[in-house]
Protein backbone atom coordinates (compact mmCIF):
# COMPACT_ATOMS: atom_id res chain seq x y z
CA UNK A 1 0.00 0.00 0.00
CA UNK A 2 1.63 3.54 -0.48
CA UNK A 3 1.60 6.30 1.72
CA UNK A 4 -1.12 8.01 -0.66
CA UNK A 5 -3.53 4.86 -0.32
CA UNK A 6 -2.43 5.11 3.67
CA UNK A 7 -3.91 8.33 3.89
CA UNK A 8 -6.79 7.88 2.28
CA UNK A 9 -7.69 5.28 4.55
CA UNK A 10 -6.81 7.07 7.53
CA UNK A 11 -8.83 9.65 6.90
CA UNK A 12 -11.38 7.68 5.14
CA UNK A 13 -11.04 9.30 1.69
CA UNK A 14 -12.42 7.97 -1.51
CA UNK A 15 -9.17 6.94 -4.20
CA UNK A 16 -11.33 7.45 -7.16
CA UNK A 17 -14.90 8.86 -7.02
CA UNK A 18 -16.70 12.10 -8.60
CA UNK A 19 -17.20 15.55 -6.87
CA UNK A 20 -20.85 14.78 -6.11
CA UNK A 21 -20.13 11.30 -4.34
CA UNK A 22 -17.77 13.68 -2.09
CA UNK A 23 -20.11 16.18 -1.09
CA UNK A 24 -22.82 13.60 -0.52
CA UNK A 25 -20.79 11.56 1.42
CA UNK A 26 -19.09 14.52 3.36
CA UNK A 27 -22.08 16.75 3.40
CA UNK A 28 -21.63 18.89 6.49
CA UNK A 29 -20.63 22.51 7.64
CA UNK A 30 -17.24 20.91 8.25
CA UNK A 31 -16.36 20.22 4.81
CA UNK A 32 -15.33 21.98 2.01
CA UNK A 33 -15.20 21.37 -1.95
CA UNK A 34 -14.04 23.97 -4.45
CA UNK A 35 -13.70 23.33 -8.06
CA UNK A 36 -10.06 24.77 -8.70
CA UNK A 37 -9.59 24.24 -12.57
CA UNK A 38 -8.91 20.88 -13.28
CA UNK A 39 -9.05 19.79 -9.58
CA UNK A 40 -10.91 19.53 -6.59
CA UNK A 41 -9.51 20.71 -3.12
CA UNK A 42 -11.39 19.27 -0.78
CA UNK A 43 -11.47 20.07 3.46
CA UNK A 44 -13.19 18.02 6.24
CA UNK A 45 -13.18 17.15 10.06
CA UNK A 46 -11.14 14.24 10.72
CA UNK A 47 -10.10 12.15 13.64
CA UNK A 48 -7.59 9.25 13.92
CA UNK A 49 -8.02 5.96 15.76
CA UNK A 50 -4.93 7.96 18.15
CA UNK A 51 -7.90 10.68 18.78
CA UNK A 52 -6.10 12.98 16.88
CA UNK A 53 -8.72 16.03 15.46
CA UNK A 54 -8.20 18.19 12.95
CA UNK A 55 -9.05 19.55 9.67
CA UNK A 56 -7.76 17.68 7.13
CA UNK A 57 -6.51 18.11 3.33
CA UNK A 58 -7.34 16.50 0.16
CA UNK A 59 -6.33 17.19 -3.74
CA UNK A 60 -7.86 15.03 -6.35
CA UNK A 61 -7.39 15.80 -9.96
CA UNK A 62 -9.91 14.93 -12.97
CA UNK A 63 -8.92 11.77 -15.36
CA UNK A 64 -11.71 12.76 -17.82
CA UNK A 65 -12.73 15.90 -20.00
CA UNK A 66 -15.76 15.56 -17.61
CA UNK A 67 -15.47 18.65 -15.12
CA UNK A 68 -18.84 18.43 -13.92
CA UNK A 69 -20.21 16.76 -10.42
CA UNK A 70 -20.27 13.34 -12.29
CA UNK A 71 -16.72 13.78 -13.95
CA UNK A 72 -14.32 11.60 -12.40
CA UNK A 73 -11.96 12.50 -10.08
CA UNK A 74 -8.48 10.74 -8.36
CA UNK A 75 -7.02 11.89 -5.30
CA UNK A 76 -3.07 12.84 -5.70
CA UNK A 77 -2.36 14.27 -2.56
CA UNK A 78 -3.18 14.42 1.32
CA UNK A 79 -1.86 16.57 4.14
CA UNK A 80 0.36 15.19 6.49
CA UNK A 81 -0.91 17.48 9.06
CA UNK A 82 -3.91 18.10 10.84
CA UNK A 83 -5.03 21.65 10.94
CA UNK A 84 -7.07 24.23 13.10
CA UNK A 85 -9.93 25.00 10.37
CA UNK A 86 -11.12 24.68 6.97
CA UNK A 87 -9.19 27.80 6.02
CA UNK A 88 -5.97 26.50 6.54
CA UNK A 89 -6.07 23.15 5.20
CA UNK A 90 -7.79 24.79 1.88
CA UNK A 91 -4.60 27.09 1.66
CA UNK A 92 -2.29 23.71 1.59
CA UNK A 93 -4.58 22.30 -0.76
CA UNK A 94 -4.11 25.77 -2.76
CA UNK A 95 -0.16 25.73 -2.67
CA UNK A 96 -0.27 22.07 -4.09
Amino acid sequence: MTDLEKKADKYRLNFVTTPERIGVKFFTAQAVLLNFGNKILMSKYCYTWKNETGYCAAVYIFTTENHDCDGTIELVKVSDELFEDNGHAIEWALKQ
